[in-house]
């Protein structure tokens, strides 16, 4: 409480006083945390994703033939396969989770400040695992931070929202914090091949809601007979529990006929719901056929695991299917497909939009081949890694205004 003197006394006109400075750092923070880009979350978090897709491969690239960053936390391969997943996929996880739940729950989004502060968070993960080289236990530590704050932010929305169905995708994040801290504290591989894993059950899960769901919506808007999209209502589980065992036993490193039956009869229940989505039916909507062809991908990873199990095809072939192939696939699609939907655009692809699909797919089936050994590795990964960049560099170049820039609607968000 100020007293009658102390509130009387003003500085003269030319001296801008504490509170003036105060008032100045708030408007410009107010004008900050209103930025379009921060109206909802998968505008900032896309963005990131992209841009991580466009730089993490070349970089890793770059590491792999110069060296010279002694700074990374992890070993170049490592970093890449980390970077990946906690970069890349995580932020794409966060712009989707966060833009859904409002969906879901009819909650306010985060959006504004507290948006840019779990950003900030995501962003320091990538910066400690570049630098903390010198400072590995802190590194991990902030690494670490974003996916729980992450699960609380979606979680709670979905719990006082009485959401229950939702919870097992927050039960699937913290298998994949779990898996993130395994490796932290033992730096072997596996648990980071479990995460790709755990990736392919995402895209299961999210994917084999929205898929079936955007193409039936499709078709009946078109008079066509949209009955013909159905999934058996035991596919489903079965399929996620097959799934989910396959990541358990890559989570714990055990390899042989187990783990290849498991693997293969995770692909058919994919393979039956995908056939139960009519596919052959939505060929001229790229929107829609982008969101199967990472489902196929899903098949093809969890075959080729399994005739790995068998000797007869590389052991990380499949590693490629499932991340170049199914990660780069359905990340690309759902990112261009919430950016026109969400800012209130036509629900179609820009023009030059069929490029990115055919970049993504073209170095997915670029790495995987190279895998098998079927072209030179030297060749075949530069030319995926180019593709592959190219395809979200081009996602940012086509979809930058549209992502920091106001609704066409007017409506918030």
């Amino acid at each position: 409480m100020y007293s009658g003197r102390e509130s009387s006394m003003t500085p003269p006109p030319s001296s801008p006083s504490a509170s003036d400075s105060t008032d100045g750092k708030c408007h410009q923070w107010r004008r900050i945390s209103q930025m379009p880009v921060l109206a909802f979350p998968f505008r900032l978090f896309f963005l990131s994703a992209a841009f991580g897709g466009a730089l993490l491969v070349p970089l890793w690239m770059f590491l792999l033939t110069q060296g010279g960053m002694d700074s990374l936390a992890l070993a170049p391969l490592h970093w890449h396969q980390h970077e990946m997943l906690g970069g890349f996929l995580n932020a794409a996880i966060a712009g989707f989770l966060l833009t859904a739940v409002c969906n879901w729950t009819g909650t306010r989004p985060v959006d504004g400040g507290a948006l840019l502060a779990l950003w900030l968070l995501w962003l320091a993960g990538r910066l400690a695992m570049m630098f903390g080289g010198f400072w590995p236990i802190l590194a991990s530590i902030v690494d670490l931070s974003f996916l729980p704050l992450l699960a609380w932010l979606a979680g709670t929305r979905i719990w006082h929202a009485r959401q229950y169905r939702q919870l097992i995708l927050m039960g699937v994040l913290a298998a994949c914090w779990v898996l993130d801290l395994l490796f932290h504290l033992s730096g072997s591989p596996h648990y980071l091949q479990a995460l790709v894993v755990l990736a392919a059950v995402l895209i299961l899960i999210i994917g084999g809601r929205i898929t079936p769901a955007f193409t039936r919506n499709w078709l009946q808007a078109r008079g066509r007979d949209s009955a013909q999209v159905r999934t058996p209502s035991w596919a489903t589980p079965v399929g996620l529990v097959l799934a989910l065992a396959v990541a358990v036993l890559v989570a714990l490193n055990i390899h042989g006929a187990l783990l290849g039956g498991l693997a293969l009869a995770a692909a058919a229940m994919v393979l039956l719901r995908l056939f139960g989505w009519a596919p052959w039916q939505i060929r001229d909507e790229p929107l829609l056929w982008i969101l199967h062809l990472g489902h196929w991908w899903v098949v093809l990873g969890f075959v080729l695991l399994a005739l790995a199990q068998w000797h007869w095809v590389a052991p990380t072939a499949w590693l490629h299917a499932l991340g170049a192939g199914a990660m780069g696939t359905t990340i690309m699609g759902v990112m261009t497909r919430v950016a026109m939907g969400h800012t209130g655009r036509t629900m179609a692809l820009p023009t030059g939009g069929i490029v990115l699909y055919a970049l993504v797919l073209l170095a997915g089936v670029l790495r995987v081949v190279t895998a098998l050994g079927w072209l030179p590795w030297g060749l075949g990964v530069g030319w995926s890694a180019g593709l592959w960049s190219l395809s979200f560099a081009g996602f940012l170049l086509l979809y930058w205004q549209v992502l920091t820039r106001s609704r066409v609607d007017g409506k918030p968000g």
